[in-house]
């Protein structure tokens, strides 16, 4: 008779074997995780976060074991700066980086107060969800729609502006170091990102509905995270929810370039704009500087870069017959692009 299998030990084994490399989403998280370069560098430290990353995406019931002492103290002063990770994770990153001048929430939380934060966050991206929907279905009556559509950016506005908080807090000092410092720490996540995206488009008279693909599918992303973490073992979930959440995160990567697209859109749909009475310079400035911000920074990076790869082997023949005289000032936007 042989011994009785260690079901976690399979786990831990399929773990090691998943092919990473092909996975996007394994590159979007690792993109996110900020930790010093020489931890960054270390296999053991990689294959933590690739078992962290296997039982977010793959199979939540794998446990994975915390990083040793050694390890865990040299990287004290890192912290997790992604929407994708568990909010457990980030609250362990935030408790050790105090000793390190991390900029950190000022009160420390306990387990069940994560929680509340976390519920708080899922009744906003609710709300987001339920009104973006109404916002973006053309049999709404025109009136509720477009409240609808202001409602649903009011939320994601304050959906972001809590996330935030609750994943970096604030700095330490209100000076200009410590400000910059921060800002240089949240500027390249997706969470500050979709706050001027949504200001932006909820201060502007454009009704742009279709701009609400970007804000449904983040407040897609967050509900069924949430749904799956907490509801996972209800038999309505497995019944009704189990699929459709499934299906979300089996197509991010197909949902994250619609999106993309959308964004990109909708930067050319304002300087159509710029044309009509409802025109406004300062948003169409504002929405072509977060454009560019889009097309650099990790977390949008990959995706805007391969729309708009699509764009310039689209266009560029077209100029190059038609409108040579073109090339000059197009050249000139893609220096201050590039810049």
């Amino acid at each position: 008779m042989g011994d009785e299998i260690d079901p976690q030990k399979m786990k831990r084994i399929a773990a090691a074997a998943y092919d990473y490399e092909i996975d996007p989403r394994w590159t979007e998280y690792w993109s996110n995780v900020l930790i010093p370069p020489h931890m960054a560098s270390r296999s053991d430290v990689v294959d933590h976060y690739k078992r962290k990353f296997y039982q977010r995406y793959i199979d939540p019931d794998f446990i994975v074991q915390p990083m040793s002492s050694s390890i865990s103290s040299q990287s004290s002063g890192a912290s997790q700066r992604s929407s994708s990770v568990p909010a457990t994770e980030n609250e362990r990153s935030r408790n050790s980086g105090s000793s390190s001048g991390t900029y950190v929430p000022q009160g420390r939380t306990s387990s069940s107060f994560q929680m509340d934060k976390r519920t708080v966050n899922f009744a906003f991206n609710s709300w987001v969800f339920a009104m973006s929907i109404f916002g973006i279905l053309p049999l709404v009556p025109k009136s509720i729609s477009d409240k609808a559509y202001r409602l649903s950016l009011l939320g994601a506005t304050f959906s972001s502006l809590f996330s935030l908080y609750t994943n970096f807090g604030i700095p330490r000092t209100w000076n200009q170091p410590s400000i910059h410092t921060w800002l240089q720490s949240v500027i390249a996540t997706r969470e500050f990102i979709n706050l001027p995206y949504s200001i932006v488009l909820v201060t502007s008279w454009m009704p742009f509905k279709f701009a609400l693909i970007p804000v449904l599918y983040w407040s897609v992303q967050h509900v069924t995270k949430f749904l799956r973490k907490n509801f996972a073992h209800s038999i309505l979930f497995r019944k009704y929810l189990d699929e459709p959440c499934l299906w979300v995160d089996v197509n991010t990567t197909t949902i994250r370039i619609l999106s993309s697209n959308a964004e990109v859109a909708l930067g050319f749909l304002f300087i159509i704009s710029l044309f009509s009475q409802s025109r406004s310079i300062i948003h169409t400035f504002m929405y072509w500087q977060l454009l560019k911000l889009m097309y650099n920074v990790p977390a949008t990076s990959s995706y805007h870069q391969s729309v708009w790869s699509k764009i310039n082997r689209t266009i560029t023949p077209f100029i190059n017959r038609y409108a040579p005289f073109l090339n000059t000032p197009i050249s000139a936007i893609k220096k201050w692009w590039l810049r």
